[in-house]
């Protein structure tokens, strides 16, 4: 970031961000989840590029955390399978 980008603070989430970072994005929801939404952003008084952009993060985390911890819980498996039987017994 050394290109003289100014930086701004998100306040949703207490990090700094390039403001170039952002960009604008188009989809089709729900109704009604929509209005929950805006209605929420208004509450917690939170941009609503601020939420979708923390809701795509945790969905991401989510996402790729659960299949490397079921790799882990497989290589674990493999590894003990012989205290596995012993338990078994």
């Amino acid at each position: 970031m050394g290109y003289g980008i100014k930086k701004f603070l998100d306040f949703s989430r207490n990090r700094l961000y390039p403001m170039c970072m952002g960009i604008k994005v188009s989809t089709v929801v729900d109704e009604k989840i929509w209005e929950e939404f805006q209605d929420f952003s208004e509450e917690t008084h939170q941009s609503i590029s601020g939420l979708v952009t923390e809701a795509l993060e945790e969905f991401l985390r989510k996402k790729r955390v659960r299949p490397d911890f079921l790799k882990q819980m497989e290589k674990s498996a493999e590894e003990n399978e012989e205290l596995g039987k012993l338990l078994a017994k």
